[in-house]
């Protein structure tokens, strides 16, 4: 009996950790659960057949685990005090690199963004995902975060992200150019981004919408445009876009991948255009940034 009873208290703990551990699982986790979202296969350029049938999302849990890169949780401030929390990644290299912000969707910060971070990192990048959401306590879960993003300043945000660039032109490991990319709701704060910030080097723009004219005269970065097919609520806008970028002089370099829907790079509908998409993403941050 006594060794019944001592072996039922191992059980009992074995699962109070394991119960802890699941409650404790990160914010991002939680949103990317709700959201089913997805990441480049695990390079985002590699091979993903070549019938471009569609195929289930990978399990971007599974994929944060499986990267060689160092990524942590980080934690700054922005000018006005509030602070911000981030997923940072580093690349496996003897020098310092170029930056890239990664700007998560609607759903908060996710696996994706997380594994985002991780693929530009593998590309040799250091990749900053700053949670947009921390002035309102952090992303707890997909639903959560649709309710609030939407509220969300858009000064705020502007703040948010300039505390995100001056943190990662401070850090020793980077040297260079700074580029942003972001996806749906990242993909519009992107554009947006671009047109009040003047020192960043590049921007790419995935699924997103367009700023007005006026903000637009403002803007220095080329840009980059990643487009679905099966989108016209982002599409119906592309061609005056285009006009009011090429009549102000911009570089815009849109592209609509077909048979891709809304928030193809990360739920792969299309696998194939996703792998062109993403190699195109990284030609043209070497074309801008250089590595």
């Amino acid at each position: 009996m006594r060794v019944l009873a001592s072996l039922l208290a191992v059980v009992a703990v074995t699962v109070g950790v394991w119960v802890y551990r699941s409650a404790d699982s990160s914010a991002a986790d939680t949103a990317a659960t709700e959201s089913a979202s997805a990441v480049p296969s695990r390079s985002a350029t590699g091979a993903s057949g070549a019938s471009g049938a569609e195929s289930p999302p990978p399990d971007y849990a599974a994929k944060l685990e499986s990267y060689s890169g160092h990524g942590e949780w980080v934690t700054y401030n922005a000018e006005d005090g509030a602070e911000i929390t981030g997923y940072i990644a580093f690349p496996e290299r003897p020098d310092a690199a170029p930056a890239m912000i990664v700007i998560h969707e609607i759903f908060g910060m996710s696996d994706f963004a997380r594994a985002v971070a991780h693929d530009l990192a593998e590309a040799g990048y250091v990749a900053l995902a700053p949670d947009l959401l921390s002035r309102a306590g952090g992303t707890t879960g997909a639903d959560e975060a649709r309710a609030v993003i939407r509220d969300l300043d858009p000064d705020g945000i502007t703040t948010d992200l300039d505390a995100t660039l001056a943190y990662l032109r401070d850090l020793d490991a980077v040297s260079g150019p700074v580029g942003v990319i972001g996806f749906c709701w990242g993909g519009s704060q992107t554009f947006r981004y671009a047109t009040n910030a003047a020192d960043i080097d590049a921007a790419i723009v995935c699924y997103g919408g367009a700023p007005d004219a006026e903000a637009m005269a403002r803007i220095r970065a080329p840009v980059l445009g990643v487009y679905a097919e099966n989108d016209a609520r982002i599409n119906a806008s592309l061609p005056e876009v285009e006009d009011l970028m090429k009549a102000a002089g911009k570089s815009f370099e849109p592209e609509i991948y077909p048979g891709a829907n809304h928030g193809f790079i990360r739920s792969r509908n299309v696998p194939d255009e996703a792998d062109r998409a993403w190699a195109n993403i990284l030609a043209f941050l070497e074309r801008e940034l250089g590595n």
